[in-house]
């Protein structure tokens, strides 16, 4: 072989010298990628940051933790892991202000938090009902308010049901958002990111609207008395700013309203309020987009 291959002009040797080269490097990183998989397996969450661990559990559900706790043996039993999962997807519970028994296992309010919120999605009155058996939750405006400001796993249709029936927990929720120093659309946003718009005018979004500019008065008192601005006017603009989303945002509508349009319109009904300001709010629409979307 070593003899025929001298035979060869020094151009292909030296091409078949690097294809042996390259075969026998090959050979070598398959071989140490079979070594890292017998070493090292799936990563271990013990190596990594508290905070990186929960943030990586807190995208799984509670089948998908069980199934994981086969993979990660210590994983059922790290009571400290399962109190992070348990808060950081549920912000508040009653239960977190009461002296917890000996013997309390955070794993098992977990799976009970997530069954709640299953339950609530499909049924807001029985998924509260079942909190409330055992005891995660307290029959409060307050404390409702507070459970539903800081949890991410509850439907927004059974949300928006259940306030609209409960509306002294609506109450209380909406004295949660703190609207201090934030420019008016970018406020309702906020305001419409926990309490969703219904998806027609009615009732419901009145109430809504009148509660939310109330609290952005209570929020901004130095804003209110530089603009002379008032609830009726907040609500106003409000109203403004939801037709003018609309307006902008839908395909159906093909000749969109200008600038000019909205600040003349605007000004007959809310008096007080300079064309600036006005402009202004146009323009946050037309760049960021809808209100209440």
């Amino acid at each position: 072989m070593g003899q025929a291959l001298w035979r060869l002009p020094p151009r292909q040797q030296q091409q078949l010298q690097e294809e042996l080269e390259d075969h026998l490097a090959d050979q070598g990183e398959a071989r140490r990628r079979e070594q890292g998989k017998e070493q090292h397996g799936f990563i271990d969450l013990e190596m990594l940051p508290p905070e990186l661990g929960i943030t990586i559990l807190s995208y799984l559900n509670a089948t998908d933790l069980c199934l994981a706790g086969c993979v990660w043996q210590d994983l059922g039993n790290d009571e400290y892991l399962w109190q992070g999962l348990c808060k950081s997807t549920w912000g508040h519970c009653s239960i977190y202000n009461r002296r917890l028994p000996a013997g309390f296992s955070y794993r098992r309010l977990y799976l009970q938090l997530d069954e709640g919120s299953l339950t609530f999605n499909a049924n807001a009155q029985e998924g509260i009902g079942y909190f409330m058996s055992k005891g995660i939750l307290v029959d409060h405006p307050t404390e409702l308010a507070k459970f539903i400001f800081y949890t991410r796993r509850l439907n927004w249709k059974m949300l928006r049901i259940y306030l609209d029936e409960r509306r002294d927990v609506l109450d209380e929720l909406v004295t949660l958002h703190n609207f201090s120093n934030q420019f008016l659309p970018n406020a309702l946003r906020d305001f419409f990111r926990h309490i969703h718009a219904p998806e027609e005018r009615g009732e419901y979004l009145e109430t809504l609207i009148t509660k939310f500019s109330h609290r952005f008065c209570t929020c901004n008192p130095g804003l209110v008395r530089e603009l002379g601005l008032s609830p009726d006017a907040v609500y106003v603009l409000c109203y403004s700013l939801i037709l003018l989303s609309i307006d902008l945002t839908s395909p159906h509508v093909k000749n969109k309203m200008s600038k000019r349009e909205f600040i003349r319109n605007t000004r007959r009904a809310a008096h007080n309020v300079s064309d600036d300001f006005v402009g202004h709010l146009y323009d946050n629409i037309y760049l960021i987009g809808h209100v209440a979307a």
